[in-house]
């Protein structure tokens, strides 16, 4: 197989209606913020120093690492210098079309549902090696102009999301560093994002001063308290808009008391406001 390295698109949006596949090696990257999709990610880690952090959990990554990410999960890596370049695959499949893939008993999701008690987002590098030349091919279908190339294409996809399927089935948990005042900070964002939550009342909760509090979340989670909250109302006003939602009810129900700094922040998130964004089906 030609390797074919694409260089990096900064872009979290998708073009295409089904999936995309990208091979990417960098020597320098900056930092990406905290951020969430409107589709399933599989990343597959090739070399360099990264570390990845998923709704308040750090992986620190090896080669041959895959995470599985879902639409509604926080997540942001962050490369390290090195003299190793960064080299990962990234493969992103649009929620409708997976569906189409299968479902119940044979859905092809089940590797991302983070509500089964199983879960993990981390498939370890031996479990890396068994869907690595699924992925080469993935990629050289979608990279060369060849003979029924689409076709092949998503057969090389069906193989590989079952076989994510199988691993994650039968992978034993790996559950990154996960600090037990983190984790208890997100489940309670999560829980409560549609009441007000300050800084000293969730510092109460936990039984911590707000700045050991401050110290750790941004440590672990990669972000601010503050904008943890922010992001994580956000994100699900999108989801209650798609549903049919008018504006002021989803900032309402996320816990936006002020609807004038709820369109701001909304805008400056997802490059559209609150009425474009069920207009144009959500895309951003």
């Amino acid at each position: 197989m030609k390797t074919v390295f694409q260089p990096f698109d900064p872009r979290q949006e998708m073009r295409r209606p089904d999936f995309e596949i990208f091979h990417n090696k960098d020597m320098h990257l900056d930092s990406v913020g905290l951020h969430h999709h409107d589709f399933y990610e599989v990343y597959f880690f090739l070399g360099g120093k990264a570390e990845y952090r998923v709704e308040g959990r750090l992986y620190r990554l090896r080669p041959g690492d895959v995470l599985l990410l879902s639409p509604m999960e926080l997540h942001q890596v962050t490369v390290q210098a090195g003299r190793v370049p960064y080299e990962r695959i990234v493969l992103w499949i649009s929620r409708s079309y997976l569906a189409s893939l299968g479902s119940g008993e044979d859905s092809l999701s089940r590797c991302f549902d983070n509500a089964l008690s199983e879960h993990t987002n981390l498939l370890k590098r031996s479990d890396g090696v068994q869907v690595q030349p699924l992925f080469e091919q993935l990629l050289e279908e979608r990279s060369q102009n060849l003979y029924a190339g689409e076709a092949c294409a998503r057969g090389y996809l069906l193989q590989l999301l079952v076989q994510l399927n199988r691993l994650a089935l039968n992978s034993r948990q790996q559950a990154g560093e996960n600090s037990p005042l983190v984790s208890r900070a997100v489940a309670h964002i999560n829980s409560h994002y549609a009441e007000e939550i300050t800084l000293d009342d969730l510092a109460a909760q936990l039984h911590v001063s707000k700045y050991y509090l401050c110290h750790e979340f941004s440590r672990v989670a990669g972000t601010s308290v503050y904008r943890f909250i922010t992001l994580k109302r956000l994100q699900i006003a999108r989801e209650l808009l798609l549903q049919g939602a008018a504006p002021s009810e989803a900032a309402a129900q996320c816990g936006f008391k002020d609807y004038p700094n709820f369109y701001r922040a909304f805008k400056t998130r997802y490059r559209l406001s609150p009425s474009d964004c069920v207009l144009r089906g959500g895309e951003f």
